[in-house]
């Protein structure tokens, strides 16, 4: 939170990577270098930002491919999710070591499945606010990132082109 978009462009890029580009203006970001391993981007982007801003901030890396396949997996399709739902992923670090008991339902809030590093979860608007995240943060901690299936669509458009 509270990390200017163009404080970040600028951290990749004196980090090395290029066609950086952020996405609503919520640390989604889009951008072009050599590969490694997720763990080895997520140390060096993470250094650059603190370099920039003094701050510490959780970054969590997927690669477009990643992101591409989980789309085309259509994994909603397999749950029957209430009307009006929003669907989200969580990004987790690293894979849950063993199967998990997910918790039930709460307020319109699910945590569908887990698949490998993500977590498929809806949740449907309501008056007691985002009950979802409370469902997600006590399940994997707050160590993670959350985002719609929507934004996940447009990093990927952001991606591809």
């Amino acid at each position: 939170m509270n990390l200017k978009m163009p404080v970040l462009t600028a951290a990749l890029e004196d980090a090395g990577y290029s066609d950086v580009k952020t996405l609503l203006s919520s640390g989604n970001v889009v951008f072009a270098g050599r590969r490694a391993s997720d763990t080895a981007i997520e140390t060096k982007i993470q250094a650059a930002v603190e370099l920039k801003t003094t701050k510490k901030f959780g970054i969590i890396v997927r690669s477009i491919q990643e992101l591409q396949e989980l789309i085309d997996a259509e994994p909603y399709a397999a749950f029957r999710l209430p009307a009006g739902s929003k669907k989200v992923v969580t990004f987790l670090r690293t894979a849950p070591a063993a199967p998990i008991a997910l918790p039930p339902a709460r307020d319109g809030a699910r945590i569908w499945t887990v698949r490998g590093r993500d977590a498929l979860s809806s949740y449907v608007q309501n008056d007691k606010g985002p009950v979802f995240m409370t469902v997600i943060e006590k399940m994997f901690g707050k160590d993670v990132t959350t985002r719609t299936w929507d934004t996940v669509q447009k990093v990927v458009r952001a991606g591809a082109g």
